[in-house]
């Protein structure tokens, strides 16, 4: 496959790409010309960048609204309230069978351009191919929701992969106390990846190899998020949006609500989608380079700066994504173009009026689900 005539996100330089054997094979300021064996995709007015790296979801909450009228002290507190005011909600939701929830949140990051997500939980069962889950952690909810954290996090059977834990996800002392107490109890010194962090200091954050900033949970139950401005100095910075339980399904969103506090410059803020998150998990992507896996996503420019257009894009925008040199996910304007592409292997849908075609059966997963859940909200049809 050739990708001709598009930008680099932020540095807007013009490339065409080669992809072959699911990698990057060629990268070159001219276009390639197809070979017989190859199709070639040109593009007028595009950007292109490496699939987003979600450090940070439970896909199996993805069909809940948000849930939550009030601003929180830390998660616990507002783990009781919900479950004391929302309880028919989740009840509802709780009938939709755990695989197909699963499988709603790998398209809603897939939607999104996300590549590869961190699914925080149980580890699934994934056939599709859609996107990488990365399960190669231990993932610990949190000191106040997991019984056995302290086993769990001490088991020698697993102390040579990183464990992935919600820590400092208040604004109250008992948050930054935990903080603590998680720190002391890593006895077999593992690797600590921080999610959330909002309570956690300079100091405490040493102690972590990475933290996940979700500003747009943050906000949304404490109205605060964590000092990533200072943080950034002491460990490494990862981004994720959390699940629908405590924010937009969308995250672009919540990249857009990153920007806007200028805690980060761009290029940081880029960095946590991208190569630093592909750094931390040991992925083979993450940046536009030969021979790195072709997880790539074309979209529309939507201005003049190359910069400006990755930070406003939406799902409507994307053109294109490309999962370990396969794609999952066109824009309807491409189609004359990918001729050769099996059509009977995806599915249209409409998102803001756009017309996408899809790996797999998003329609039948959806209707499958409002057969349990009929009050489900999508936001495609």
């Amino acid at each position: 496959m050739l990708l001709n005539n598009v930008k680099l996100a932020l540095t807007a330089s013009k490339v065409n790409i080669r992809v072959s054997d699911g990698k990057i094979a060629q990268i070159s300021p001219h276009p390639f010309p197809a070979t017989s064996e190859e199709f070639r995709v040109s593009f007028d007015n595009a950007i292109i960048f490496p699939g987003l790296i979600n450090s940070h979801d439970h896909l199996d909450f993805n069909l809940f609204p948000a849930l939550g009228d009030n601003t929180y002290k830390n998660y616990t507190e507002w783990g009781a309230y919900i479950h004391k005011n929302y309880k028919d909600k989740i009840a509802a939701v709780l009938k939709v069978p755990g695989p197909l929830r699963d499988q709603w949140g790998i398209y809603k990051n897939l939607i999104c351009g996300v590549t590869t997500v961190i699914n925080h939980g149980k580890k699934i069962k994934d056939q599709s191919g859609l996107i990488t889950v990365y399960q190669d952690c231990q993932s610990i909810h949190s000191v106040q929701f997991e019984k056995k954290w302290k086993l769990a996090l001490n088991n020698p059977l697993k102390k040579n992969i990183p464990v992935v834990i919600h820590t400092g996800e208040g604004t109250d002392v008992a948050s930054l106390k935990e903080i603590d107490k998680l720190i002391s109890w890593n006895l077999l010194k593992r690797v600590l990846i921080g999610v959330h962090g909002v309570a956690i200091t300079e100091n405490q954050v040493k102690s972590f190899r990475a933290l996940v900033w979700c500003p747009g949970s943050n906000y949304f139950l404490l109205n605060q998020t964590a000092p990533v401005n200072r943080l950034k100095k002491h460990t490494t910075l990862l981004f994720g949006t959390d699940s629908t339980l405590t924010g937009d399904w969308n995250i672009w969103s919540h990249i857009r609500l990153a920007r806007k506090t200028k805690f980060l410059a761009d290029k940081e803020l880029y960095d946590t989608l991208t190569i630093n998150a592909a750094n931390t998990w040991k992925l083979n992507s993450g940046e536009i380079a030969e021979n790195k896996d072709a997880d790539l996503v074309v979209a529309k420019m939507k201005n003049g700066s190359a910069s400006n257009s990755f930070f406003e894009t939406d799902p409507e925008d994307i053109l294109m994504v490309i999962h370990k040199g396969k794609i999952s996910l066109f824009d309807e304007e491409l189609i004359a173009q990918l001729n050769s592409v099996k059509l009977e292997n995806y599915s249209r849908i409409y998102i803001n009026g756009t017309c996408k075609y899809i790996q797999g059966n998003l329609p039948e997963l959806m209707q499958k689900i409002k057969q349990y859940y009929p009050e489900a909200s999508f936001p495609v049809i």
